[in-house]
């Protein structure tokens, strides 16, 4: 399975596999969604699906599922923030399916999607340092002036979330920097460059050995939709609308689950 974060379109040369650098790839005739491998081993489809950055990891355990149980098809992944992912559509990025992490944002592109259908939910936690050192026990103490918080910028969906829980709770914290994706928060945290950060429990089960996790209580948390669809501008629909279909299907969601997802 290839993956690629930026780039353009390659053409390939008859019967021969294409390697993809670029955040998109074309698909051959756009007609199967799965099937044997064209003559010399080249996939019949390729498909590029763009996906909220939460779902980098989970995302390439399924994407390895599925093209093992779908030989004709190759997918390619491009992992961002939801709104930037969504200003690529907006741009005519070519790409098949998107995933954000948010209900908002896949609504503001209906003109550009096909109905959407959610995939999976998550919660919120608290990224520490490993063992914790500041002794954070809540969200309450983020508000300390004294701790280096990190959060995701308002535009982000992890960002909303978190403005939503701690407004909820009539909290103000002032982070020292705010991050394009919720896996930049994460970083900051891994790397010591902050305290504290909101993060999805997803992110920080991925992290386990370099950061803690405080959670949320559910009373307290915010809960996050995974919506997923096809782009109208794919050159592949019917395969993207079967990957999208498999999201949602027993062996998908058993992946999704076992990265600590919550069932849609």
């Amino acid at each position: 399975m290839s993956l690629s974060l930026t780039g353009r379109r390659t053409a390939a040369a008859a019967g021969a596999a294409v390697l993809l650098l670029s955040l998109a790839a074309c698909g051959s005739d756009g007609t199967a969604g799965g099937g044997e491998g064209s003559a010399g081993g080249a996939p019949e489809v390729k498909l590029t699906v763009l996906a909220a950055a939460s779902l980098s990891d989970v995302f390439r355990t399924a994407g390895a599922a599925y093209e093992k149980g779908h030989p004709g098809t190759e997918l390619t992944f491009s992992f961002a923030g939801s709104q930037q992912l969504a200003a690529q559509v907006k741009q005519g990025a070519p790409a098949d399916v998107l995933v954000t992490a948010d209900t908002k944002t896949m609504d503001g592109l209906a003109s550009e999607t096909g109905t959407p259908a959610v995939i999976a939910g998550n919660r919120l936690v608290i990224a520490t340092g490993e063992g914790n050192p500041k002794g954070i026990r809540g969200l309450k103490d983020l508000a300390d002036p004294g701790l280096k918080v990190v959060l995701a910028a308002s535009g982000v969906p992890a960002g909303r979330y978190s403005e939503q829980v701690l407004d909820a709770q009539g909290l103000t914290v002032k982070p020292v920097s705010e991050e394009p994706d919720v896996r930049a928060v994460l970083s900051k945290v891994e790397l010591g460059e902050a305290d504290a950060g909101i993060v999805y429990k997803t992110d920080a089960a991925s992290a386990t050995g370099t950061v803690d996790a405080v959670a949320i209580p559910d009373r307290q948390n915010a809960l996050a939709s995974y919506p997923a669809a096809t782009l109208k501008g794919s050159a592949n629909s019917r395969a993207a609308a079967a990957f999208v279909r498999w999201l949602t299907a027993p062996q998908a969601q058993k992946i999704l689950a076992a990265a600590g997802f919550q069932r849609p």
